[in-house]
């Protein structure tokens, strides 16, 4: 999860971090006034000598994958930094957060999606029985061309939610079963739908918020009732769901949900999922076990393991590590242990999308006070 740092002189248990709300809009903004678009672009805006953040770059391409990507590949962005002259880049952690969530807003971390499946899926699914792609089928259905949340993943929850019980009415009238979605069956069908003549003029992206007027809304209509604390908690339900998988869960779940009338205005849905959705998609879910064996075969020990040494001892006593932490940490802290690290012949580690997760899972355990003694010092 987001989490910010507190450090104070309490015992590590009665610690508790709290959330470090993300804002895609706040991570824009930084990503031009840190000069990342000098580098970088985001769907061809910005720079051409470093990959484009809003092309995906391989197939389920995760939080943990683009920590780990960028810890691989800092010496080079750093020397690529110094020889264009560019100012240094200083992300803290709720910099790394907003960074994160535009990068989502752009569609970085979405899964793939199988145009020609999703054509089956349209006709399949009985969709084309009430939804033209450019012509009028149904007067309460609009044609594909007309959906404006087909490039918003949040809108597309909201509109799923609102016309759940209408649409499911619908298509008993027509004599079709209401279908079940998993999470690949929209992606293919969204893919399909984007590609259309009609909807390729809708941009794919999304903004999150912090989710100030989110827990007001999210009480308003009534989730509570069902998604209380405990087992039920929807907050974990979500735990790394894309917004796709989100909004195939809410299809599915609202024609059995007590409060399945329940209406969404334009811009509460963005307010509620910002709320119960945000933080936990960048929560890491590795292996502590093997996480202490990435630790040592890496050599982080090295350095963090000795007090003398001048390195942070990584810790769990007031902050929480996540791909957030990782990646503040690596452009706070990372030219400096480049440099000692070349000093003591210890190679730059690098990992790959497990062994990050698993790592940080690790980080999480390491149950002591140290780190705030640390804090103190410095």
């Amino acid at each position: 999860m987001i989490r910010s740092l507190l450090f104070a002189l309490l015992p590590t248990a009665a610690l508790v971090a709290q959330p470090l709300p993300a804002d895609s809009t706040r991570g824009e903004r930084l990503f031009e006034s840190e000069h990342c678009i000098e580098c970088h672009s985001i769907n061809g805006r910005g720079g051409r000598t470093a990959p484009d953040l809003g092309r995906r770059i391989d197939r389920d391409f995760t939080p943990a994958a683009l920590a780990g990507t960028m810890w691989n590949h800092a010496p080079t962005m750093w020397s690529a930094i110094r020889a264009g002259k560019v100012q240094a880049v200083n992300v803290d952690d709720q910099g790394a957060a907003d960074l994160f969530a535009y990068f989502y807003s752009v569609r970085f971390f979405e899964k793939p999606g199988d145009s020609g499946r999703g054509k089956n899926l349209f006709t399949e699914l009985s969709c084309a029985k009430c939804h033209g792609i450019t012509e009028t089928i149904n007067p309460a259905a609009l044609p594909v061309g007309k959906w404006q949340s087909i490039g918003d993943p949040i809108a597309l929850a909201a509109a799923m939610w609102n016309h759940s019980a209408s649409m499911g009415a619908e298509m008993m009238n027509k004599g079709s079963l209401r279908p079940a979605l998993n999470a690949q069956d929209l992606t293919d069908l969204l893919v399909y739908l984007r590609n259309l003549t009609a909807a390729k003029t809708i941009v794919p992206s999304f903004q999150t918020t912090t989710g100030a007027d989110g827990k007001r809304l999210f009480e308003q209509k009534g989730c509570p009732h069902c998604h209380a604390a405990g087992d039920s908690a929807i907050t974990w339900r979500l735990r790394g769901k894309t917004l796709t998988d989100v909004a195939a869960r809410m299809w599915n779940h609202g024609s059995r949900m007590p409060q399945a009338t329940t209406h969404f205005e334009p811009g509460e849905m963005r307010e509620v999922l910002s709320y119960v959705w945000a933080e936990q998609f960048f929560e890491s879910s590795g292996d502590a076990v093997h996480g202490k064996r990435v630790f040592t075969n890496k050599r982080c020990g090295a350095c963090h393991d000795q007090a003398t040494d001048g390195a942070p001892p990584l810790t769990v006593g007031a902050r929480r590590f996540s791909e957030i932490t990782m990646v503040s940490a690596l452009w706070r802290h990372g030219p400096i242990m480049l440099t000692l690290m070349n000093e003591r012949k210890i190679p730059w580690p690098r990992f790959n999308t497990k062994e990050m997760s698993d790592l940080i899972a690790y980080l999480n355990t390491r149950n002591n006070n140290e780190h705030l003694l640390y804090e103190q010092k410095h």
